[in-house]
């Protein structure tokens, strides 16, 4: 959420910035309604001033025995009392539509975000594989090695759910354990299994609800939400909490299942598991101080970067326009990785920075270190990794002539098995 005193001060600014991301955006209606609230307040306050020293002139004239003045003005205080009640009903029904205007703003891009509508490439890593034969996509791989079953996850679920068999479950459990082991024991997170459900005011704090309520699954019985991304449970673990700036800066990472509707048009190219309604994803979650948390921002796409090195895999960095942005990001910078099959990037990981955008909306601060008014935390969220799309470069980069896969060592290692047959 962005802060309303910041829109006060400088609506043009702020509508300038905003509109790098949404050329349609408008501020008048929320300074209209802003302008409102406060004039509503000025007007209940005065009406409870005149009321308090009506009361105490009430007082006044009932001790001195002039009851016919007192009664008068116990009349007045009546009309008062019913004009504050629906002037602060007015002033509810105002601050509930101007609180929805502001859930509905997107975060400021930051000032190193380009306006689009291109993604900036800032480097790669490792060569792109090359091979002397046609590679297969990682769906023919995974139905000839036994190790995927898209046809019958069809038949238990619905299309765009994904079935591991074989050593394809112990593949992908194997990379989950992996990853959440590295970042906890190399990287100094915090590991946290969260619940998979959460409720409205969850993905209120975290950017979801209530503008993009039709991409979540529901369970209205409970009015409880599939998370998508572990980043809408980790969001809340400190929420209306002060923190201490010595506890700074808290780390997390968090294994979940992940769940999104993916409404829209499929393609060839996202087919697969390349757009799935679930998939497991290993997530890495930050809060900070404003001052360190682009240099934590950095730091947290390394940890990200480790695992995909790690793998042997070939990837590039990419840096997001504001048009791309999620709805809480002020900057996204995304890990890309190299399908052959497909002849093009995917990503597998966006690592961002929300600034204080989660913590206004979560009520997230901490207490500086030399004292004075307690300040809201920045948080970032970043995968580390989503294995679908992991998993299909593992098999898709590493697969031979004879449709075998070569594992990278580190899996190889755990699984006790070399090459994937």
């Amino acid at each position: 959420m962005l802060d309303i005193q910041r829109i006060r001060e400088d609506p043009e600014g702020v509508l300038a910035r905003l509109r790098r991301r949404d050329p349609s955006i408008s501020l008048d209606r929320l300074l209209e309604l802003d302008a409102k609230r406060r004039e509503l307040i000025r007007r209940v306050e005065s009406l409870r001033h005149e009321q308090n020293r009506g009361s105490e002139e009430v007082a006044r004239l009932q001790r001195d025995g002039r009851k016919g003045e007192a009664q008068a003005l116990i009349a007045r205080l009546r009309e008062l009392s019913a004009e504050i009640k629906a002037l602060e009903r007015e002033l509810g029904e105002v601050q509930g539509e101007l609180r929805a205007e502001l859930l509905a703003l997107p975060n400021l891009p930051h000032d190193s975000v380009p306006p689009g509508p291109e993604k900036v490439v800032l480097r790669e890593w490792g060569e792109r594989p090359a091979f002397d034969f046609e590679p297969k996509n990682h769906v023919e791989l995974g139905r000839s090695l036994g190790i995927l079953d898209f046809e019958r996850a069809a038949t238990i679920a619905a299309a765009r759910f994904p079935l591991y068999r074989g050593a394809g479950a112990l593949l992908e459990l194997s990379l989950l354990s992996w990853m959440f082991e590295l970042h906890v024991r190399q990287h100094g997170y915090i590991p946290v299994l969260p619940p998979i459900l959460a409720n409205r005011r969850s993905f209120e704090v975290s950017g979801q609800l209530p503008k993009f309520a039709d991409e979540l699954y529901h369970c209205p019985a409970d009015d409880l939400f599939l998370n998508p991304t572990a980043e809408s449970l980790l969001a809340n673990l400190h929420r209306d909490e002060i923190l201490s700036e010595d506890e700074l800066p808290l780390r997390y990472v968090a294994y979940t299942p992940c769940f999104r509707r993916e409404a829209g048009t499929w393609g060839e190219a996202q087919r697969g598991l390349i757009r799935m309604h679930q998939f497991n994803k290993v997530e890495l979650f930050h809060y900070t101080t404003p001052e360190r948390s682009y240099a934590d921002l950095e730091e947290l796409i390394g940890h990200a970067e480790v695992i995909l090195q790690r793998l042997g895999l070939h990837y590039r960095v990419t840096l997001l326009p504001a048009d791309d942005l999620a709805h809480q990001s002020a900057k996204t910078v995304d890990l890309e990785v190299w399908l052959p099959a497909q002849g093009r990037y995917y990503e597998v990981s966006s690592c961002s920075n929300c600034e204080d955008f989660q913590a206004r909306r979560g009520n997230i601060r901490y207490r500086p270190r030399g004292g004075g008014k307690p300040r809201f935390v920045h948080t970032l969220n970043g995968s580390g990794l989503a294995t679908s799309r992991l998993f299909a470069a593992i098999l898709e980069q590493n697969q031979r002539p004879d449709g075998s896969v070569v594992l990278p060592e580190v899996l190889a290692e755990r699984l006790g098995i070399g090459v994937l047959r």
